[in-house]
């Protein structure tokens, strides 16, 4: 919905007991067009002036300043407001085109830093299909957080610890072979991880060896610490270039490992308020108290080893004491719910009054043809591999669409990596959704390359423009128009409502509107006709460019100039 600064001060000087908070959450956008282009309903008003809502909408309209607005009317319970279209227009027009990228920035955030736990993969395991949404969702939040004003923090918590590499360690040791890792380490390596749970299905104490291999390491053991960071330095080389293809960075990689020296301090204090519990031999905090649903939280296992718990308790408090963080995401997956509903369980009863500001933005499964990936089973997707075949889906589109393009490579992938991207983005992130590269690919329909190809159609009109746009008496009254502006208009508010619901599909569904209203306006419209609405007509199509190219950026897609 749009900026409605204009109709909230309005409605203000009538409404005189409300807020303008309050007005300006009861808006609408109304069913059509037709109906205005903000709509106020007067129902909640009833009770409390023990009028009809229809006479209470005619008794504002009424009295109400319609200056600056082309009519406001009562229809039903409604108060429907018709902006001023040619004035609306110049207004956000001139806005955009000074701002640029800047435009629907905002101060909320007053630079409080807000770290997002986000991507974090397994060492010794190949980047897979599944590692997709915790990265893009992740980073799109990042950006986000920063549109509003606060500053990202982005933690790439890496699985560098635990159990898994103890089984690894015992079957590298029992089987495995320096020069068959060295040849080719992450496929190797999940070979090994995949035999060992096949192995240990038919023999149970392959499990004690891989507990006791971890035990090893968590002491210090001088061989395992030296196979757990050859492990650990050959998935960073593979990881990187992953993020380097996706363009995603990172503010730390401090994975599980990092935390080894700080859970004392975090077991002294459940110790120290008297929250420690042994049970069958483990240590664990009962939760009854906060929530008598909540299983208990183990801290300690029978064996003395630590627990994901425990380096979750320990990261909190140490980015917390780190980064004095307004907010703490952790972007993980909807099944570890109750890890973190158990997690803010623990904070609080150590007294971190902070423990509110912790949030799990959970999001839904991806699958292929309706099946789940297991690293375990070895059924994987790797990431790798669907960049790869979007890479060469997108260049064979563009060998057909414009085969005289320069840069056909370097276009493809920034057209294919934000294909899979944007595909993920568009869905509702609490959502599960099932895979198909072709269709995430294609040039038309719900995707991101039709959203790239829309923002380089129109960046293709300007640089065939037989003037540059200049800002000098832009008056825009095309109705076909209209639909553009008041979508570039709402883009501020989309900003704030993408944050306020860490919802990163509420600027996918933007950038998609914004693209059908451009190309509907490019279908029948002749932009480049000289007239004396010509440089109104360059400054929409340059406005489109603008925010089209942001919203792109801010999901974390590249925006080619020429497709």
């Amino acid at each position: 919905m749009a900026d409605n600064t204009q109709v909230v001060t309005a409605l203000a000087a009538v409404l005189t007991d409300l807020t303008a908070s309050e007005i300006a959450e009861k808006l609408e956008a109304p069913k059509s067009s037709e109906l205005g282009d903000v709509a106020f309903p007067t129902f909640t008003l009833a009770k409390v002036l023990r009028q009809a809502p229809q006479q209470i909408a005619a008794k504002i309209v009424a009295e109400i300043d319609q200056t600056g607005f082309e009519k406001v009317v009562a229809t039903g319970p409604y108060v429907n407001f018709f902006l001023d279209k040619v004035a609306t227009s110049r207004e956000t027009l001139a806005t955009i085109l000074t701002l640029k990228a800047d435009y629907g920035n905002n101060t909320d955030g007053q630079g409080a830093n807000v770290t997002i736990d986000m991507s974090s993969p397994n060492i010794a395991k190949p980047m897979s299909m599944g590692h997709l949404r915790s990265t893009v969702i992740g980073n799109a939040l990042a950006n986000i957080t920063a549109k509003n004003g606060y500053q990202p923090i982005k933690i790439n918590h890496l699985g560098d610890w635990g159990t898994q590499f103890g089984k690894l360690i015992y079957a590298y040791k029992t089987w495995g072979s320096e020069d068959e890792v060295k040849a080719d380490p992450i496929a190797t390596l999940l070979r090994y991880y995949v035999e060992f749970h096949e192995k240990a299905k038919a023999d149970d104490s392959l499990n004690d060896e891989g507990r006791a291999w971890f035990k090893k390491l968590e002491d210090g053991d001088e061989e395992a610490l030296a196979l757990w960071a050859w492990f650990r330095e050959e998935s960073l080389k593979e990881f990187t270039e992953i993020y380097d293809r996706l363009d995603i960075s990172f503010d730390s990689f401090n994975g599980e490992a990092f935390y080894n020296d700080k859970m004392d301090k975090v077991v002294d204090l459940l110790t120290e308020k008297d929250l420690l519990v042994t049970s069958q031999g483990a240590q664990i905090v009962d939760l009854s108290e906060i929530n008598p649903n909540l299983t208990p939280a183990m801290i300690k296992r029978t064996d003395g080893a630590t627990l994901y718990m425990t380096r979750d308790l320990a990261a909190a408090v140490y980015r917390k004491e780190t980064y004095d963080f307004a907010k703490s995401l952790y972007v993980v997956g909807g099944e570890q719910r109750e890890h973190f509903v158990q997690m803010k369980a623990v904070l609080s009863l150590m007294g971190f009054a902070w423990a509110d500001d912790v949030e799990h933005i959970s999001f839904g499964l991806i699958t292929f043809n309706g099946k789940k990936m297991s690293t375990r089973k070895g059924d994987v997707v790797l990431l790798k591999d669907v960049l790869n075949d979007a890479h060469d889906l997108a260049l064979q589109q563009i060998q057909e669409k414009n085969p005289t393009l320069e840069n056909k490579a370097e276009v493809a992938e920034q057209v294919g990596a934000g294909a899979v991207v944007f595909h993920d983005l568009m869905n509702d992130r609490t959502n599960n959704f099932d895979f198909n590269l072709e269709e995430v690919v294609r040039f038309e329909g719900d995707t991101g390359p039709y959203v790239q190809y829309t923002n380089a159609r129109a960046k293709s009109i300007l640089r065939k423009a037989p003037a540059s746009v200049s800002l000098d008496a832009v008056t825009l009254d095309d109705p076909m128009t209209w639909d553009i502006i008041t979508t570039l208009n709402s883009f501020p508010a989309t900003v704030q409502r993408a944050w306020q619901q860490r919802e990163a599909s509420i600027i996918a569904k933007y950038a998609l509107t914004l693209s059908r209203a451009f190309n509907k306006y490019y279908a029948n419209s002749k932009i480049l006709t000289v007239d004396e609405q010509l440089q109104a007509r360059l400054a929409l199509v340059d406005a489109v460019t603008i925010v089209l190219t942001e919203s792109l950026r801010l999901l974390g897609v590249k925006a080619p100039e020429e497709m």
